[in-house]
């Protein structure tokens, strides 16, 4: 068996990261791997994937596990940037370093690279990523970052297009799915709310948390809003649940307006309604591909007329667009034959 040693943004439970681990734990397991997964709750990591688990920085036991490792994945999701912190990028740059002391074959998977603002994090990027055994990425601008820098990536589609999506029956219900950031504002949230009232105060209101450290109590803030407009509006705050049960979930809305860019993929694969709130480019963008309305994080738009634009939307349209995206493992695999 090829032992495997997986890092990433794993053990935080955020549904967009292990989303992606579940992704890449299913494909190793069907190529009979043997995985350790760096996690920063190993408990939580073997129960949910059935896969050994190092604590992330348990250094001397993460040193262990890449010497008795054959490969190396890092990734998915935007590992490898320096707008969060520098510590974070410092410390996926050394899991790859001692992969390539040790001479083992390192897998860059599916990342968003970027931004890297500081000089010294380039340097470090550039010079690690220029001696991986395979690079793949998941976007343009992380496509033309690394070929400005001499490595040639493939570009792949997000691996979530991996997952299956079940077909259940529409509960008629309409998703707000947010996340904390430092735009955030409450201009928007109350424009968001009032236009809610007026549009959906007979159809009952999910509000989805999807990291419970980062967006629960924001989550809440916005019920208070929504109940304060109208105090019979039927209203549920979802803290973060198993991949499963929040996959099923978004599946039976009728309407979504979310934030997180994998809240918005899952619930195009399922042919849901979706209104995109643009915090990052990579919202932007998957709303610019599929089509759908989107509210900026200044909330300057006309909101009554993103609603009817969202309303108009036809869900076969958006289960034909998903379908268009197929994650390409062929590469990947050559690695574990």
């Amino acid at each position: 068996m090829t032992k495997v040693a997986v890092s990433g943004y794993y053990g935080f439970n955020n549904f967009g990261d292990e989303a992606i681990l579940s992704v890449i734990v299913n494909k190793l397991k069907f190529l009979n791997a043997d995985i350790t997964v760096f996690s920063s709750n190993p408990k939580f990591t073997k129960k949910n994937y059935g896969v050994k688990s190092v604590k992330t920085f348990d250094l001397f036991n993460v040193f262990l596990t890449i010497l008795k490792s054959d490969v190396l994945i890092s990734g998915g999701g935007s590992l490898l940037q320096d707008v969060t912190s520098s510590k974070s990028i410092l410390y996926y740059c050394f899991v790859i370093f001692l992969a390539l002391l040790f001479h083992k074959k390192v897998i860059i998977f599916a990342q968003g690279i970027g931004p890297v603002n500081k000089k010294i994090n380039q340097k470090i990027v550039q010079f690690l990523l220029k001696r991986a055994s395979y690079v793949s990425v998941r976007d343009e601008n992380s496509l033309r970052l690394l070929k400005s820098w001499g490595i040639e990536p493939e570009l792949v589609c997000d691996p979530i297009y991996s997952v299956s999506i079940p077909k259940v029956e529409s509960s008629g219900a309409v998703g707000v799915q947010l996340r904390d950031y430092k735009t955030m504002n409450y201009n928007l949230l109350t424009k968001l709310a009032e236009q809610i009232v007026v549009e959906f105060s007979d159809r009952k209101i999910e509000i989805f948390s999807f990291q419970n450290s980062i967006d629960l109590d924001l989550c809440k803030k916005f019920e208070g809003i929504l109940k304060a407009l109208n105090p019979d509006i039927d209203t549920e705050v979802i803290p973060a649940k198993p991949l499963k049960d929040t996959i099923e979930r978004l599946s039976k809305l009728e309407y979504l307006i979310a934030m997180r860019f994998h809240a918005i993929l899952v619930a195009l694969m399922a042919g849901v309604k979706t209104c995109a709130i643009n915090y990052d480019i990579k919202v932007a963008k998957i709303a610019d591909e599929a089509n759908i309305p989107v509210i900026s994080m200044d909330a300057n738009e006309n909101f009554a007329e993103i609603f009817q634009e969202l309303e108009n939307l036809n869900s076969n349209k958006l289960l034909s667009f998903a379908k268009t995206k197929s994650f390409d493992w062929t590469n990947f695999e050559k690695f574990f034959s």
